[in-house]
């Protein structure tokens, strides 16, 4: 297999056409014509569900400082309410139903973490695709250019080679 056809099959490749194009030329137009550059990240946002927009948005509201310093807060505000303010504590120390109620929310919190990294790698598998197919677009592109500027010096240098012979024929 030549290059050409090489370059005929991969473009055809890369554009999933499956009409025949018999020259080259008109191929490279319809894959400039083409555009293969897509927004992943919204093509891919439009298709989330409902569950899956909230675990996105859990996840980064659990990997915010707001959370953090909250979290804190809370467990300050828990520790301080059954040691110092209540008589009667409802949950003494070692405080057993706080350890219960952490245990509880890493137990959910960290399958839903989990589940938003996953879509967060399938958003950069998107992307790594859609910018392979553009790169290998650019590639075949700047590989003709190529080729039809070393056509244009051959021809130039033909060309001068001719007019060198003229101007030789015309002195003698």
């Amino acid at each position: 297999m030549s290059i050409s056809e090489q370059r005929l099959a991969l473009i055809k490749t890369i554009i999933k056409d499956d009409e025949s194009a018999t020259e080259e030329e008109e191929i490279l137009h319809k894959l400039l014509e083409e555009s293969l550059s897509k927004n992943t990240v919204t093509e891919h946002e439009n298709k989330l569900t409902f569950g899956q927009k909230a675990a996105d948005r859990l996840a980064k509201f659990a990997g915010s400082w707001v959370f953090i310093i909250l979290f804190f807060l809370t467990l300050v505000v828990w520790i301080t309410i059954n040691t110092l303010l209540l008589t009667k504590p409802y949950d003494v120390y070692p405080f057993i139903l706080l350890n219960l109620i952490l245990s509880c929310l890493a137990a959910i919190q960290a399958p839903v973490i989990m589940m938003s990294q996953n879509r967060q790698e399938e958003k950069d598998r998107l992307r790594a695709k859609n910018d392979y197919r553009v790169n290998l677009k650019s590639e075949i592109i700047v590989e003709d250019i190529h080729q039809k500027l070393d056509d244009i010096l051959e021809n130039q240098e033909e060309l001068i080679k001719r007019l060198t012979a003229l101007e030789e024929k015309q002195n003698s």
